[in-house]
């Protein structure tokens, strides 16, 4: 695995300087160490950061490979990953205000839209991942972020709660009350949402990750919040698509609103196949689309 950690020496992306290292220590991954130096006085201070942080890795026994740029950090990060694919990139994402329609800064926002590598936004405090939620929506264009998932949640020793939301429940279900009670009924079944569920779930027990599966009936954006809230997550996991230029990813209502709102740190995952030669047999298979 191939990791690109970006810094601006602010509070923020030391948090998320830590978390991925924790991370890239955890998979033996490969790590690039991206400073921006956005004004001459910020020099020193985005060195001692990324010293930091090659330190850091350096005592899980990470080698992590520093690079420096000036210039505006959105366009050096967008630059830097055209040249060079990462299965993950990794920022830190300050939220603009406590309320509103858009809390996280535009940036985040930007670097999902344009670059093609999965992207771990990490906002509050999470330093540590032990429970990750993956917010499937029952089809295979999750797969990717299952796989990639599942090589983050072994190797840091993570457990993953795979959530289904349905706004109707499902027709073997439409008389009993409560759907979250009935999971194993839903998963014996031959629907197709069961036969998604499975596959994810072994795909990632396989990897010896301890999986459970949650179903939830309501509005999805409401319940998909009140389990990260309920569930005290460290990570949730999510989707985007790309636009119909076919030159830039977009996030939907619902990814947006994770993004927006979870106070936890967020993986966005792209919905198809990715370009890079991934050691992860799941993307070997082009994703059939929602």
């Amino acid at each position: 695995m191939k990791i690109l950690i970006c810094s601006d020496a602010s509070e923020q992306a030391e948090r998320a300087l830590r978390l991925g290292a924790a991370i890239a220590a955890g998979c033996q991954a490969e790590v690039t160490l991206l400073g921006i130096q956005e004004s001459r006085g910020d020099s020193q201070a985005l060195l001692d950061s990324l010293k930091r942080g090659q330190a850091l890795l350096e005592d899980k026994k990470i080698h992590a490979e520093l690079v420096t740029k000036s210039g505006k950090p959105i366009e050096e990060i967008i630059k830097h990953t055209r040249q060079t694919v990462y299965d993950l990139v990794v920022i830190g994402a300050p939220r603009k205000e406590t309320r509103g329609a858009f809390w996280m800064a535009s940036k985040t926002y930007k670097l999902i839209k344009e670059i093609r590598s999965p992207v771990l936004s990490v906002a509050g405090k999470t330093n540590a991942i032990n429970r990750i939620l993956i917010c499937s929506g029952g089809k295979r264009y999750i797969d990717n972020a299952v796989g990639l998932t599942g090589e983050i949640a072994r190797g840091v020793a993570a457990a993953v709660t795979l959530l289904h939301v349905t706004s109707e429940p499902p027709g073997i279900l439409a008389r009993l009350p409560h759907i979250e009670q009935d999971t194993d009924f839903v998963l014996r079944s031959q629907s197709e949402l069961a036969q998604n569920l499975r596959r994810e779930k072994e795909t990632l027990e396989s990897l010896s990750v301890r999986t459970k599966v949650k179903l939830r009936h309501g509005e999805v954006l409401q319940q998909i919040l009140r389990e990260i809230r309920e569930g005290n997550y460290d990570l949730v996991v999510t989707g985007s698509a790309l636009s119909r230029s076919f030159r830039t990813y977009v996030l939907g209502d619902i990814s947006r609103e994770i993004v927006n709102r979870a106070s936890c740190a967020v993986l966005v995952a792209r919905g198809q196949q990715m370009p890079a030669a991934l050691p992860f047999k799941w993307f070997s298979k082009t994703p059939r689309p929602t």
